[in-house]
């Protein structure tokens, strides 16, 4: 495996950038776990359409959930290549991975040209 092709500054600083998303994800995960917990409806003064959206709500915080969790753990795996030192490498080439393209995506695996 080749050496990336980012300098110790530019891995530093996106390593501070992926804490950063990790805190912030961490925030929001508390956030929408509080709202993904069961709904007690009262069944009589409650209409059908109420019930409906509520049902829809938590359907969507589900689906919020699973993609924080996804995200979360490619957060984590991002900072363990650094450790390992393989971040920066394209999972498929092994050709380097640009600089601006994990400012955008600190996660990326990719150079963005593989298919």
């Amino acid at each position: 495996m080749g050496d990336s092709c980012l300098t110790p500054p530019q891995v530093e600083e996106l390593r501070a950038e992926l804490e950063r998303q990790l805190a912030r994800l961490r925030r929001s995960m508390k956030t929408t776990e509080q709202a993904a917990r069961p709904v007690e409806l009262d069944q009589t003064a409650v209409g059908r359409l109420s019930r409906m959206d509520a049902m829809q709500n938590q359907h969507l915080t589900k689906n919020l959930q699973e993609r924080e969790e996804l995200r979360f753990g490619a957060l984590h795996e991002a900072l363990e290549r650094i450790e390992a030192g393989t971040y920066g490498r394209c999972s498929e080439c092994d050709g380097p991975i640009a600089f601006e393209r994990l400012w955008v995506v600190p996660e990326a695996v990719d150079c963005g040209q593989c298919p």
